[in-house]
This record gives structure tokens, C-alpha cells and sequence, in this order.
């Protein structure tokens, strides 16, 4: 089986089912989706009123620096809205969870029948509250506290990391590999980054063969599925920059050539002693440890998916699910991470972070309308009512223009 049946046999199957598809789909079965977990800083102050705040310039909670730093007025509530803004204009937040960053999609045509998709990131400014546009970086991730970002230039593969001070914009330090790396991603603590190495980009595009999204042109790009330029990983300390590169080869499947994804990122286990990688099919993940050897799954990520964001709940006790939505309805689950067994049945198509141990962002539609008509929104345990935090995104999965948030605990 080729990767191309695979992708019309799991569309065949969702749509012979009586429930309505999840917003990206076939980017469940074919796109890289990493898990980003969002945790409860200690002692900070968090009011539980829901309404809509503004922001305002407060010293840093982080033992006495005074750099300002974007902050909730704490006394009313813990939630910023802007449900009007899409793509969002103005800092989104629910209680220590905050949208950091998002990021658009774009085809870059090179030559007639070659391409690469480009992401152009907009970051929180949090001196004024606003998301910025930025063409400089071809990748980011955002550490908790959202004080530094891990950044890779035009390009890539690249050869360098660099941290990006994320109040004055400046890169602060840069760290050298010897390998090029087309992803990074912090450790749930900040603390250390695994840098995904390939030996060419994995963002490559080619013209497709047919007219794949039906609007009669044929100018529609697609990733070349049959090939894999992963070759492992680092592991790196963020103070020191030092660490280690592993290698990891591709699984090769005699039906199914596409065991991986073309960009197919390592993340870190949720307590940071494990890395893994999601897979296309069964096993669907792969742990290793940090000198690159296969590893038995951890007992309490055994049931999550790869490509449900939230993943485990701050106190661990609790696992975001796959959607769990009607023909009419949509509705996702909430597991024991330990059974797999479903706890509770809550609104949203997508659950992407946790925001305490009881609320999740998610993105969800308005009842009846298109599957990928849908905005971030507040949901909570044992409530059918959600908050909503943004706009609608417009367009189908993949279009241009369509917007991907990326969240961190501030």
C-alpha cells in the first residue's frame, strides 16, 4: 500500500462513519504534529472570574528582574479574549497558558514541478501586546515561560540554534551543530532542546498529478511522500548548549514506504528522559532514549495520541483524547492515561494545551458549519459551554494564509 491509498482509504473509512471528520484530517495521517504541553507555574497568582482582560506591562515574575513582561490584570480574570481577531492581533490567553506565537503556510515555487513550504511566524510583542510579523526564522519553538525562543534560520537544514530573547527581539546566543537540523523543541521544563537532524529540507513540495483540492486547476503542491531525510537527533542543554547527536534510520515498511512523515520531529517524553517520534502506522509512536536506542513506551503515554497536542494533564492524571464527535456534534475525549479508558466526553475538535488540571484550549466549529471553520476556544470538564478566545480560521486544512498556534506557559 502506497502512501497515496493510505490516504484515500482513511477518508474512505472516515467518511463511511456516522461521525464528522476532525479539522486536519488527512494532516493527522500525512503532516507532523507535535505535542506541546503548557504547566502550572508555582506560586503564581490565578483568578478564576471568566471574563475578558487586557494586558498590561508588569515586572517579570522570575525572582526580581525588571524587564517587562505582558501579564493579565489578575484581579478580575484569568481569561483575554478576542474572538473577533482571526488571525489574532492582540495577546490570547487562559490562565498560565498562553498563545505565544502562530505562524501561516505558504508554497514557495523554485522551479516548474518543485517547491517548499514556508512558515511565516507572528510573535507576542510583550511590551505592547500584539503579534508581530517575522520573515526571519524558517522555525521556532517558544519555552515556558516565554522569555526565550529556540530559533533556526532561512534555509534548512541549518547548523546553528540560536535563543532568542524574546523581550528585546535579539538573538542572545548561538549554538553550533555539526549536523544540519530542520526542527527543535524544548523540554517541558525549558531546560534542554532535541534538535530533529535531516540531511536535505523537509518542507520540500512537488506539483501534484492531479487536481487534488477539486477547484478544477491543477496547481496544487504536495510533500514527496516517498522519501525521508531524517537521519536523528540532539539532545542539547540550553545553559551549556553542549550535548550529544544520536542516529536514528527510517522504519521501512516493504507495503508502506511511508512509515514516516517527510518532516517527522522528535519530542520529549512528558517527564524529559525519553524522546519520541510519531509514526503513520501501528506501532504510531516510537520512544528512544537519549543515545538514540528503542525504548518501551512510557505507562502513562501509552494511550496518547502523537497528534492530539495537549497530551497529559499537569497533574498527570488525565490524557486529551482523539475527537469522540457526532454526526452533528463535536465532542472529544478525556482518558486514564494508564487504561486508555474514556473519563469524560467534552466539547472541541482538537484539544492542543492544557490550562489547569480541569480546562483545555481546543479549537472547535459553531454547530452545523464547515469541519475546518473553527476557532480556539475554552473548554472545561463537566461543561457543555466553551469560551470562545478567537476568531474563525477561514479556508480548508492546508490553505494559505490558514494559521497555527503555538502555545507556552507564561
Amino acid at each position: 500500500m502506497n502512501m497515496d491509498q493510505l490516504v484515500r482509504d482513511a477518508l474512505h473509512e472516515q467518511a463511511a462513519d456516522t461521525t464528522t471528520a476532525p479539522p486536519d484530517f488527512a494532516g493527522r495521517v500525512l503532516a507532523v504534529r507535535r505535542r506541546r504541553r503548557t504547566r502550572t507555574i508555582a506560586g503564581a497568582a490565578v483568578a478564576t472570574a471568566v471574563a475578558v482582560a487586557v494586558g498590561v506591562a508588569v515586572p517579570m515574575l522570575d525572582g526580581g528582574k525588571d524587564e517587562p513582561r505582558l501579564a493579565t490584570q489578575m484581579n478580575q480574570s484569568d481569561i483575554i479574549a478576542h474572538p473577533d481577531q482571526t488571525p489574532p492581533r492582540d495577546f490570547i490567553a487562559a490562565g498560565n497558558t498562553a498563545l505565544a506565537a502562530y505562524y501561516t503556510s505558504s508554497t514557495v515555487k523554485e522551479s516548474a514541478d518543485q517547491g517548499v513550504a514556508r512558515r511565516t511566524y507572528h510573535l507576542l510583542d510583550q511590551k505592547t501586546g500584539k503579534y508581530v510579523k517575522t520573515t526571519k526564522w524558517s522555525f521556532l519553538d517558544v519555552a515556558p515561560g516565554m522569555r526565550t525562543a529556540a530559533v533556526l534560520e532561512k534555509g534548512l537544514p541549518t547548523k546553528r540554534i540560536g535563543l532568542l530573547d524574546l523581550l528585546t527581539g535579539e538573538v542572545e546566543r548561538w549554538i553550533p551543530v555539526d549536523r544540519g537540523v530542520a526542527g527543535v523543541e524544548f523540554s517541558p521544563d525549558g531546560s534542554k532542546l532535541v534538535a530533529t537532524t535531516y540531511s536535505e529540507n523537509p518542507d520540500q513540495q512537488k506539483l501534484a498529478p492531479n487536481d487534488s483540492d477539486g477547484d478544477g486547476k491543477k496547481n496544487d503542491w504536495m510533500p514527496p511522500w516517498d522519501e525521508s531525510y531524517r537521519t536523528g537527533f540532539y539532545v542539547l542543554d540550553v545553559d551549556s548548549g553542549k550535548g550529544s547527536w544520536s542516529k536514528v534510520t527510517v522504519h521501512v515498511d516493504e507495503d508502506m514506504p511511508g512509515f514516516l512523515n517527510p518532516r517527522q520531529d522528535f519530542a520529549f517524553s512528558n517527564d524529559a528522559k525519553l524522546v519520541y517520534s510519531g509514526l503513520t502506522m501501528e506501532p504510531n509512536v516510537q520512544y528512544y532514549d537519549f543515545e538514540g536506542k528503542e525504548v518501551a513506551t512510557p505507562a502513562n503515554e501509552k494511550y496518547l495520541n502523537w497528534y492530539v497536542d495537549a497530551g497529559l494533564s499537569p497533574d498527570g492524571k488525565l490524557a486529551a483524547g482523539d475527537s469522540a464527535g457526532g454526526a452533528k456534534t463535536t465532542a472529544s475525549e478525556i482518558n486514564d492515561p494508564y487504561t486508555g479508558k474514556r473519563l469524560h466526553k467534552i466539547p472541541g475538535q482538537q484539544l492542543l494545551a492544557w490550562v489547569d488540571n480541569k480546562r483545555l484550549i481546543a479549537f472547535d466549529i459553531a454547530p452545523g458549519t464547515n469541519e475546518f471553520h473553527n476557532r480556539l476556544v475554552l473548554v472545561t470538564i463537566g461543561s457543555d459551554k466553551t469560551v470562545p478566545l478567537s476568531g474563525f480560521r477561514k479556508g480548508n486544512d492546508g490553505a494559505a494564509g490558514r494559521w497555527t498556534p503555538i502555545f507556552a506557559e507564561r
